[in-house]
């Protein structure tokens, strides 16, 4: 199932969500994403989450927080997130936020098919 919220989009197959992100990931996006993404966990059974980063050009320190928040509540399920199509430009970021030793990055979304 996939859903489109103007920049941002979802999809959701064997128990993995995919999270599209928007180009801006900001205050008003992350709060947008969290609420949107606390919808399909409260739905699917959903072991894993990956946020797509192949739009992203910003991301301040909301955009951090809305990431650790869903690993938290995957650990809390026994699930994982992944980080994928990460920009040159937020690897630092993500890289100094502590997220890259959280989280699975990978170059590409489709690296994560497969994996169980």
């Amino acid at each position: 199932m996939k859903v489109d919220h103007t920049e941002m989009s979802y999809q959701s197959e064997v128990r993995t969500l995919t999270v599209h992100l928007p180009s801006e990931v900001d205050h008003h996006t992350s709060k947008n994403l969290r609420e949107q993404s606390e919808q399909f966990l409260d739905t699917f059974d959903i072991q894993r989450i990956v946020f797509d980063f192949s739009d992203t050009d910003f991301m301040d320190s909301s955009g951090i927080g809305l990431i650790m928040g869903r690993y938290k509540l995957m650990q809390t399920w026994g699930g994982s997130v992944t980080i994928a199509n990460l920009p040159p430009k937020l690897e630092k970021i993500v890289s100094l936020s502590g997220l890259r030793d959280l989280c699975s990055v990978v170059k590409e979304v489709k690296e994560v098919e497969g994996e169980e």
